[in-house]
């Protein structure tokens, strides 16, 4: 083995990158208010990382992203759903801890290993606060117990984050990254819908605005107990964007022989 390949082999073993950066992209979800359609009623989101690199092909990334989730049967092509007439929007702040894989040998800064694709699973704790409009202002929902739930769900809880994404080299110290992170989520009430629609004789609703709320249909009061979301499956909630990684210098420890 040559000289040069030796010392390549030596960087590599002791290869450490430490970055921070800052994405700048979109959230929307799917759930009971948008079953399928990705990246419908999409909302800016934006965040910041710490990204630490023991390895050419792994990294380890810290976070906190900030977006808001919207639907609206208004805008369906479903008719059950125009005929459901609900909305909301909410707003999901998030802490997220990530594992990255790189699929091809990646570090900033050079001209060998300037690119590759990625992927990334990790745990996140998430708060959210689901809202409806109601004419001209919009009115939290989790304290009204719309489908007269005995216990109010838990507006702040964990999300399993994976996705994809791709990295490339701009300057010598400068990354650009894209992504993309659907989070599955273990509440179905990230827009305050589940289940049935509430018997008001055995669960009275909170206020006359809870009543309103509830029920937005065409042919509001005569729902009772009829299916008004599906408790079969969670929410999700997605982040995507662009992200500029800026790679910063720590001075490594002293190394003494004998």
């Amino acid at each position: 083995m040559t000289s040069s390949s030796l010392l390549s082999q030596t960087k590599k073993r002791n290869f450490r990158q430490h970055e921070l950066g800052i994405m700048i992209g979109g959230s929307y979800y799917i759930g009971d208010l948008n079953p399928r359609k990705q990246f419908f009623l999409s909302q800016p989101a934006g965040g910041v990382f710490y990204r630490f690199a023991p390895n050419y092909r792994y990294a380890f990334r810290i976070g906190f992203n900030r977006g808001t989730i919207v639907g609206d049967d208004s805008k369906s092509t479903q008719s059950d759903q125009r005929q459901r007439n609900l909305n909301f929007k909410s707003q999901i702040i998030e802490y997220n801890a990530l594992a990255e894989f790189n699929f091809l040998e990646y570090r900033l800064g050079t001209e060998n290993y300037y690119f590759t694709t990625f992927l990334f699973l990790g745990l996140d704790i998430f708060s959210f606060k689901p809202q409806a409009r109601l004419g001209s202002t919009w009115i939290d929902l989790q304290p009204l117990k719309t489908e007269g739930q005995s216990k109010s769900y838990k507006l702040t809880q964990i999300a399993v984050p994976f996705g994809i994404g791709l990295k490339l080299n701009l300057l010598e110290q400068v990354g650009l990254a894209l992504e993309w992170g659907p989070r599955k989520t273990y509440t179905d009430y990230l827009d305050d819908v589940s289940g049935t629609y509430p018997n008001p004789e055995k669960t009275p609703f909170l206020s006359e605005i809870a009543a309103k709320l509830s029920d937005r249909s065409i042919n509001a009061g005569s729902n009772v107990n009829e299916q008004r979301g599906n408790p079969r499956t969670k929410d999700w909630y997605i982040f995507f964007g662009a992200s500029l990684n800026f790679k910063f210098n720590v001075k490594a420890p002293p190394c003494y022989s004998r």
